[in-house]
């Protein structure tokens, strides 16, 4: 029923919110900063803004630079499941450069779009091939695709590492962090020829026993049961996921926004103002941030409720209990991968202290093969985008795939 009336009410207002959006481009062309027809366009520019879509943005990088040359990249899908795809940022003209290690980028399934790590992408295509798990939208795949739980996860990552081939390096951003691990302990285990030459974990809940966050918190403050019966819903009508359970991505989306309400609500009266005075710059920096940060993505419902239940409540992995199609995963089995974990120090979604906890679970790689890096002054998302991840953790990140490639 919940997302039964969602989806009725974003139909009741899908055609005011397109009037506002045509009509605010009309009435803002030839009317001065400041005027009452510029105010009247700024409001309906911002009501029409003011919305939650499902599709995924584009990832929008048609180019890199690499050195002095300037190449173009285009998207090549290698492989598409039901669930997800391994997406390839191919550079043309990159036979030239000197030899650059693939990386699997591994993109949560968090109730956003994998393009959220747009500007991940852009820095590693630098100096890497570079890989994305690009994830599907759970209401736009058919019942008849069956479930995805977390083995499915993990299993995905076994899959897309197989298909870039021998001498890859993974890189999970996030909530995969506890997958990609697993993954990797289960290819060491099996003596896997595509096993990672380097596994890098960024600001992940390896170990949500360590400084529990808000997000901690909450996710110990109910029974799972609770999280099944509140928030897991069926996929209504017209879409291709029909009845199938999902965490919807609206939700989610709603609770984001409440742990930092008064901040998005100044940044649509910025948007306003700025639209107003006819900056167009700081305007288009808000559009851009909320274009992708209102785009969400359904979870399958299976897998939201054991991410929940065995990451942030049992904690299964730190506890050695986390199982992967029935066998036990054993991360010191690792021992020909190299490991790297980084945090923020003002991360308050997964704390300092989470991430590095995987260091000790993997016994079995030697010292010299092991980094941590806690880069201060910035939060969750500066582990992974904005200025001091690109002078400060990616040339770290770089230099320990580059030493682990051969």
């Amino acid at each position: 029923m919940l997302y039964q009336a969602y989806q009725s009410q974003t139909d009741l207002m899908s055609p005011m919110r397109l009037l506002a959006q045509a009509s605010s481009a009309a009435l803002w062309i030839n009317h001065t900063e400041g005027s009452l027809i510029r105010r009247l366009s700024a409001s309906m520019e911002v009501f029409s803004r003011m919305r939650v879509t499902h599709s995924r943005p584009a990832y929008d990088i048609t180019s890199v630079q690499v050195g002095d040359q300037t190449l173009s990249v285009t998207e090549e899908k290698v492989l598409s499941m039901p669930f997800g795809t391994l997406l390839r940022f191919r550079k043309e003209g990159a036979t030239d450069l000197p030899f650059q290690p693939p990386v699997l980028l591994v993109a949560p399934l968090s109730g956003h779009f994998a393009t959220l790590l747009r500007e991940t992408v852009r820095t590693l295509l630098q100096d890497h091939d570079v890989y994305i798990t690009d994830w599907h939208n759970a209401r736009h795949v058919a019942l008849r695709h069956g479930a995805f739980g977390l083995d499915d996860y993990i299993d995905h990552m076994i899959r897309f590492t197989e298909a870039i081939g021998p001498g890859s390096h993974m890189v999970a951003v996030c909530q995969p962090c506890v997958a990609a691990l697993a993954a990797t302990a289960i290819m060491a285990e099996d003596d896997h020829p595509d096993q990672p030459r380097s596994l890098t974990l960024m600001a992940g809940p390896v170990d949500c026993r360590v400084n529990p966050t808000e997000v901690n918190k909450l996710a110990t403050s109910k029974p799972i049961e609770w999280f099944e019966k509140n928030l897991i819903s069926h996929v209504p009508l017209p879409h291709a996921g029909h009845m199938r359970r999902v965490y919807p991505g609206f939700v989610q989306l709603s609770a984001f926004l409440s742990m930092n309400l008064e901040r998005h609500k100044k940044s649509f009266r910025d948007l306003y103002q700025h639209l107003v005075e006819g900056d167009m710059e700081k305007a288009n920096m808000i559009r851009v941030f909320y274009d992708e940060y209102l785009a969400v993505n359904d979870l399958p419902a299976e897998f939201y409720l054991e991410t929940v239940a065995k990451v942030f409540q049992t904690y299964d992995l730190p506890l050695g209990k986390l199982t992967y199609k029935d066998r036990i995963v054993n991360p010191a089995a690792i021992r020909r991968t190299a490991l790297m974990t980084v945090e923020g120090e003002r991360d308050d979604i997964c704390a300092v202290g989470q991430t590095v906890a995987a260091q000790d679970m993997c016994s079995g790689i030697r010292p010299y093969r092991k980094t941590h890096h806690v880069q201060t002054g910035v939060g969750h998302y500066g582990v992974f985008s904005g200025r001091k991840w690109n002078q400060q953790i990616y040339p770290r990140l770089r230099d320990m795939i580059h030493a682990n490639a051969d």
